[in-house]
């Protein structure tokens, strides 16, 4: 039942049995729709949560209405609302599945607790987030100097795979173009490559 965490975890820290049972112990399995919320604006956030299965997306609403995507999270990939997930506050993201998904939540508690009991736990996590934030800073630098078509080659390259399991308008969105802009791209990459 834990095998795609336990293989993702195991990529960096090995675990004997008993640590193993520790672990897997603290998790939580959530089986979601596609549609379905994992985490609403406004909720307390007390979870984040390992993507066994499907896809999420991570995004806020604006004052107009308008939807704006910060992250997709398929297999292997971590997703919340960090900032209200350490800060230990409300979630002012929402994160909604694209594809129907299961995914293993970890409560902060716990995880400080399990941080205490394995230490190497914590240096897990903390690679983990080093290479969240490492991929962040990237997001904000190519949105800040890069023109939309590179900013569409660094989402391939971020997502591998993943422009076929999502719609175009939400690829769009995340880059910060319109749908029609989007297709143009894709053309004009197609030129130069053919």
């Amino acid at each position: 039942m834990f095998e795609e965490i336990l293989k993702h975890i195991e990529e960096l820290i090995q675990l004997d049995k008993t640590e193993t049972e520790r672990f897997t112990s603290i998790l939580v399995r959530k089986k979601l729709r596609k549609r379905q919320f994992l985490i609403q604006e406004g909720d307390l956030v007390s979870y984040e949560y390992f993507v066994a299965k499907g896809c999420l997306k991570a995004y806020e609403i604006d004052d107009n209405g308008d939807e704006h995507i910060i992250q997709f999270a398929k297999e292997n990939w971590w997703i919340s609302d960090f900032k209200a997930f350490f800060e230990e506050g409300k979630a002012t993201l929402n994160i909604d599945c694209i594809e129907e998904s299961v995914v293993y939540g970890i409560e902060k508690q716990e995880l400080e607790k399990l941080f205490l009991d394995i230490p190497k736990f914590d240096r897990f996590f903390r690679i983990k987030l080093t290479s969240a934030f490492v991929a962040l800073q990237n997001r904000i630098l190519s949105s800040l100097d890069k023109s939309s078509s590179e900013r569409y080659l660094d989402f391939l390259k971020a997502y591998p795979n993943l422009e076929q399991r999502i719609p175009n308008y939400m690829i769009a969105n995340y880059l910060g173009v319109k749908p029609e802009s989007l297709s143009r791209i894709r053309k004009n990459i197609a030129r130069r490559e053919s």
